[in-house]
């Protein structure tokens, strides 16, 4: 269960890390900022993740006992599917628990530190790099383009930069190389110093000025960072005693009242579908007799991940006021209990019955049929060795063929 979720965890990171490596690239940020945002995005994962393992480790647990027959000898002695569930729940109820304390306050916290870091980002706060081989516009009357650096940027090499105030006088210097220093007395401003250049300085009436220089202090006035907002612009960053308070109060609007309620219940769906998570699991290990089919794995996770996508699908819709929020997220739910109750009740108390018996059926036809036209031996390690036929089939065919050979050699004899 704890590697699958892992691996879940890891899958679901990768395509975000990659995204994140290319904004940050763009914006010319630090490289770690990457690492810091992908550890605000975990708990937004987790929630996905967490119930993911749950289902598929007790889903391969009774796999495993159902394949090597032990479930069957423990079934006999009276042990009951419900009795065998008894420490998956205790389990589930302690993941619940956990998943509860994500969604419901960390996932918030996280999701409103992921926007302030790639507000930060995007406005510069972050100590975004000079961008080499580009004109970077600084306080909108500067454009400076440099053609390379050294030094994770402290070093800078062929600088141009250009100036213009608001009496038409234009300034552009270019020099050899040049590096960025700190001002004590004024944190707004940054020196640019210069080494081994030209400037030449252009006004509105008569000819322009030029002066070499080996060494020249060019102050530069930092733009004003803007700040971030206030933690609450989107529903999803509250709390669940904050949506709690905003969406049953009458001083909300009705549209703050049906975005809190919307999230507040799908936040809550999430958390008590994974009470039937243990029954669903069960109910897809378990494959027919001889066969290692593994539908119900596939189908399990189609299931989940569904699901999943339907609540984010019903609290939007939910959140905009066109569909009531407790419909729209447990109209589903009460839809997927109901059908996981009877695909429980199908392998527990139906004496030989199956959950998913038709698609298991379905799926042995196709594998034959694949199986006749591409041949047995491209098929292994893709259909199933039970879905070629039973062991007793299989034995006949053999009893038959070594007939036929036997024969055909006596003839040959003769």
């Amino acid at each position: 269960m704890i590697g699958i979720f892992i691996l879940a965890a890891s899958l679901l990171l990768l395509e975000k890390m990659l995204r994140l490596f290319e904004f940050v690239s763009t914006e010319g940020g630090p490289i770690g900022i990457v690492f810091e945002m992908l550890l605000n995005v975990i708990p937004e994962y987790a929630g996905l993740a967490i119930p993911l393992g749950l289902m598929l480790g007790v889903l391969f647990a009774f796999r495993k006992l159902a394949l090597s027959s032990e479930l069957d000898v423990m079934r006999a002695v009276g042990l009951s599917y419900t009795r065998l569930l008894r420490v998956p729940y205790m389990l589930t109820f302690g993941l619940m628990a956990i998943n509860f304390a994500i969604v419901g306050f960390i996932q918030p916290q996280a999701r409103f530190a992921y926007e302030e870091m790639e507000f930060e980002l995007r406005s510069g706060a972050l100590g975004a790099s000079i961008k080499v081989g580009e004109f970077n516009t600084i306080d909108s009357r500067m454009a400076l383009r440099i053609e390379g650096s050294r030094d994770d940027g402290r070093e800078l090499e062929g600088i141009f930069a250009r100036f213009a105030d608001d009496e038409g006088q234009v300034l552009s210097i270019t020099a050899r190389e040049g590096r960025f220093l700190a001002n004590r007395e004024d944190r707004n401003t940054i020196i640019l110093r210069l080494v081994d250049g030209t400037i030449i300085h252009e006004v509105t009436e008569g000819s322009p000025r030029v002066l070499s220089f080996s060494q020249h202090d060019l102050p530069i006035d930092l733009p004003a960072l803007q700040e971030f907002r206030d933690r609450g612009e989107d529903e999803r960053e509250y709390v669940i005693p904050e949506l709690l308070e905003i969406g049953w109060s009458p001083q909300s609007s009705s549209i703050e009242r049906a975005a809190s309620q919307a999230a507040f219940n799908y936040r809550m769906v999430e958390v008590v579908m994974m009470f039937m998570l243990p029954l669903l699991a069960v109910a897809l290990a378990i494959p027919p007799k001889r066969s290692t089919s593994a539908l119900g794995i596939f189908l399990s996770i189609v299931i989940v991940v569904s699901y999943h996508k339907i609540n984010q699908y019903g609290s939007e819709v939910a959140a905009i006021g066109q569909l009531d929020p407790f419909l729209a997220l447990w109209g589903p739910f009460a839809v997927l209990a109901a059908l996981i109750g009877w695909m429980y009740y199908q392998v527990a108390f139906v004496p030989g019955g199956q959950a998913i018996g038709f698609l298991e059926a379905f799926y042995a036809k196709v594998g034959r049929f694949i199986s006749r036209i591409l041949g047995r031996n491209r098929l292994k390690g893709v259909v199933p060795e039970g879905e070629f036929g039973t062991e007793d089939d299989q034995a006949a065919q053999q009893e038959v063929l070594e007939e036929a050979q036997l024969t055909k050699g006596a003839g040959h004899a003769a």
